[in-house]
């Protein structure tokens, strides 16, 4: 089971580097925060991946508080844009 959780953290880990690139270089807040996002998925995917290698439910429980919390946060931020593109017409 080790040699399976080792494989599925390396596609995290180079998801984790890109999106954390890409939030330091992003050019505008929504690349930024499209950038967020992948990350907070990228932990949604860790707290799963633990959770499968320690037999331990908790960790379940984590990634969806952790889901729920990105899924509002990227509700607010989009009704944030649409507010603001709209203040400049």
């Amino acid at each position: 089971m080790s040699d399976i959780v080792d494989w599925l953290e390396l596609p995290l880990v180079a998801a984790l580097a890109l999106a954390g690139w890409r939030m330091v270089r992003g050019p505008s807040a929504a690349d930024r925060f499209v950038a967020f996002d992948m990350l907070t998925a990228v932990a949604v995917g860790f707290a799963a991946l633990t959770a499968v290698a320690t037999g331990r439910a908790a960790f379940l429980d984590v990634a969806l508080g952790l889901a729920l919390v990105n899924f509002v946060a990227t509700a607010a931020f989009a009704l944030f844009l649409e507010r603001n593109d709209g203040a400049g017409e």
